[in-house]
């Protein structure tokens, strides 16, 4: 249940993120590609950090944390790369 509610809340904020890029694209020439960076670095502290709190005070292992903590990262980041490259390729 708190997987599926990061990953929502991960896609949620990659869409945001593509909305405020294009939103401030016209105005500045980089400005879609800075704030996808900068949404995907939040993105993995918020993602690490619900790593370190499954590990430390959940009380399941690195082993069993990690492959959760790659589909919270993954999944939304990878969503925003693909439209992020379909559009530029379109």
């Amino acid at each position: 249940m708190r997987t599926g509610q990061f990953l929502l809340a991960g896609i949620l904020l990659m869409a945001a993120t593509l909305i405020v890029g294009r939103l401030f694209a016209p105005l500045q020439s980089g400005a879609l590609q800075a704030v996808a960076l900068g949404a995907t670095l939040l993105w993995l502290c918020v993602a690490a950090a619900n790593l370190w709190f499954g590990v430390t005070t959940a009380g399941y292992s690195l082993a069993g944390e990690l492959p959760v903590f790659l589909l919270i990262f993954g999944v939304p980041v990878l969503m925003l790369a693909g439209v992020l490259l379909f559009w530029n390729v379109l």
